[in-house]
């Protein structure tokens, strides 16, 4: 099988589809209960195994938080079991002070990203929004932070929910080289309408990580997976979560047959109402 398409950030090649890791660390975007059954289920050993999946497709990229030791954790053995780097995207709180950064603790919060290993640094959008400024149509004091990431040897970026930060930062001519944002068909968590999003992400002069396409779990993954990879540019790239291996597997074909416009071959989700319309001469289980 061919290794997953990949696209190029900042002189680095990262893969197209980027291991999202709300479901391995307890963010479900849906309810308490459902937090506590993530993090119930999930430990190292389990998240290496969904990331052993990715490995083996070519998907090598993923984005979260480090600081989280299961992360790190999970990353080493899965680095160990399969010889295979990965290409960490940190997304660290920054401190803020009135008005802006708290540049004497945000540095050592750098320093944390730098000795973790980290080759991209988009600081998280609960920073990055707090700074957006749509009087001046600016993000302050987000300059110097770039530059204390570059001294550090990592790549910039911004994460962000808010649909002004790539625009003002491509305005102002920011040294950044992506951009985290929401983008999913069914509008969740997104400021404003669907086209407006998907508009900015086609001007956008860097590439684009788009995270929740599955809306946290209110659109199936041929439906929210169709949408994101048929309306993005060859640039820009998709953050995808899993619970389970198999879950991983079946995004990852999901994707690849969206890609290479045929029909995915993956297990449908059976029920006895379904039995009426399963094809006697079909492999059992299969979209056909």
């Amino acid at each position: 099988m061919s290794e997953f398409p990949h696209t190029t950030v900042g002189g680095v090649s990262l893969s197209r589809m980027i291991i999202g890791t709300n479901w391995f660390l307890g963010w479900s975007h849906q309810t308490a209960a459902k937090d506590n059954f993530i993090k119930s289920h999930q430990d190292a050993k389990k998240i290496a195994d969904i990331l052993e999946v990715y490995l083996a497709a070519g998907i090598d990229t993923i984005l979260g938080p480090a600081p989280v030791p299961l992360m790190m954790e999970s990353v080493r053995e899965a680095q160990e079991r399969t010889g295979k780097g990965m290409i960490i995207v940190d997304t660290p709180w920054v401190p803020l002070a009135a008005g802006g950064v708290d540049f004497d603790k945000a540095a050592a919060v750098l320093d944390d990203c730098a000795k973790r290993g980290a080759q991209f640094c988009l600081p998280h959008s609960s920073a990055v929004d707090a700074l957006v400024d749509r009087t001046t149509r600016t993000i302050r004091d987000m300059d110097k932070l770039c530059a204390l990431i570059r001294e550090r040897g990592m790549t910039p970026g911004l994460s962000t929910h808010m649909p002004e930060t790539p625009i003002y930062a491509d305005e102002s001519g920011l040294d950044v080289e992506t951009y985290i944002q929401i983008y999913n068909a069914a509008g969740f968590l997104m400021q404003v309408e669907v086209e407006w999003v998907h508009r900015i992400i086609q001007n956008a002069k860097k590439p684009v990580m788009t995270i929740k396409p599955m809306a946290a779990g209110r659109l199936s993954p041929l439906v929210g997976l169709a949408f994101v990879w048929s309306t993005i540019r060859d640039q820009d790239m998709v953050t995808v979560g899993a619970l389970t291996p198999d879950e991983a597997k079946e995004d990852i074909e999901i994707s690849r047959s969206i890609l290479e416009r045929r029909t995915p071959e993956v297990t449908l989700q059976r029920t006895r109402s379904k039995r009426s319309v399963e094809k006697s001469t079909a492999p059992a289980g299969l979209i056909s």
